[in-house]
């Protein structure tokens, strides 16, 4: 592979021949790399994509994906699937032959998406991004055939009913927590919203105290039986939250107790079976009926609802990506204004 060192610019570059797909001879020219193991590599993709059959890695076929459907598909439409897949997908099969990818490893993988507990539609649009992909492959690579076919779906279309706590419930609920770490945490999930992987990935520089505000930049994943911190579900995930007064004294409270902090640490160390076994213990001991981890995300989306806030505002706080999400998911909650709007057209003919 020629590289060439460009000493005016202190630059590498690679310059090469190659056939295109018309069997057409080419040359190719690509400057500006820091370092020659990078300009070679950039070759060797470039190479790859050229090239490609069903020997090529998975990221070889996300790339040559999104090079077909950059102008067949809206641009919201590809950061979206781009990043699902960075933050889904790629971490499992990146540097995987497509060829070797077997139905067991869909199995796999399809396990550890439903373990981080993400809603039963987001299950099922992840999983459908990866089908697309691989029939992708087997329409214009060669791949003999999908192994998600075998594998199965996982999610659903619709969205399931979910229970929630109200205000009331919900104090009467955590007056019964005495463990610091659940108190802590329970509190943040109910007065904010934001997921139990948003929740673990929380660090103490994404708290500022002074102005009351939690920075949400992250997420941590179960991949492959390790814990992985990763980009958020998706790119509005990235958000700031404003937090009531109450809930800036319960963290500041929170942190003052744990030993030897540092600013990158995470401060909430612990499983989901911790804090679910807290949901059971402190729902047993006051008697407010159980309800489950992600339930506590939907009771602030009904708290802000029975407050008057609009669907857009819920859909920035709770990190939508579209306010479409919130009202598909949370319309049965909001009032009928249709006799509303009845009386007021009366009003306006009766003047």
């Amino acid at each position: 592979m020629p590289t060439y060192k460009d000493e005016e610019r202190k630059t590498w570059y690679c310059k090469f021949n190659y056939k295109d797909w018309t069997g057409q001879n080419k040359q190719k020219l690509k400057r500006g790399f820091k370092r020659e193991k990078d300009a070679k590599e950039w070759e060797r993709d470039f190479l790859s994509k050229q090239q490609a059959d069903q020997t090529m890695t998975f990221q070889t076929l996300v790339d040559l994906y999104f090079e077909d459907m950059g102008s067949r598909l809206r641009k919201s439409t590809i950061e979206s699937k781009k990043h699902a897949i960075d933050s889904k997908i790629l971490p499992y099969f990146k540097d995987k032959p497509i060829n070797e990818i077997k139905p067991t490893d869909i199995r796999k993988w399809q396990n550890d998406i439903l373990e981080q507990n993400y809603a039963p539609t987001y299950q099922k649009k992840i999983n459908n991004t990866l089908t697309i992909i691989l029939n992708f492959a087997v329409r214009y690579y060669g791949l003999k055939e999908n192994p998600c076919k075998k594998a199965g779906s996982i999610g659903k279309t619709k969205a399931e009913a979910f229970d929630f706590w109200t205000k009331e419930e919900f104090k009467t609920f955590i007056a019964c927590i005495n463990n610091p770490s659940g108190y802590a945490a329970l509190n943040t999930l109910y007065w904010t919203g934001i997921r139990v992987g948003e929740l673990f990935a929380i660090t103490p520089s994404d708290i500022d105290f002074d102005n009351k505000v939690l920075t949400i930049n992250k997420s941590l994943q179960r991949i492959g039986g390790k814990d992985i911190v990763t980009a958020p579900k998706t790119p509005k995930s990235n958000r700031l939250i404003t937090i009531p007064d109450f809930l800036n004294n319960i963290l500041k409270n929170y942190l003052d107790m744990l030993y030897d902090l540092k600013p990158t640490d995470r401060i909430f160390p612990f499983t989901k079976s911790f804090l679910y076994n807290e949901i059971k213990r402190g729902s047993k001991a006051s008697g407010i009926r159980t309800i489950k981890i992600h339930e506590l995300r939907h009771s602030h989306a009904s708290l802000l609802i029975e407050l008057g806030f609009s669907p857009l505002l819920i859909a920035e706080r709770l990190g939508h990506e579209k306010v479409e999400t919130t009202l598909n998911t949370y319309s049965h909650l909001y009032p009928s204004k249709h006799e509303e709007v009845a009386s007021k057209l009366n009003e306006l003919v009766s003047k």
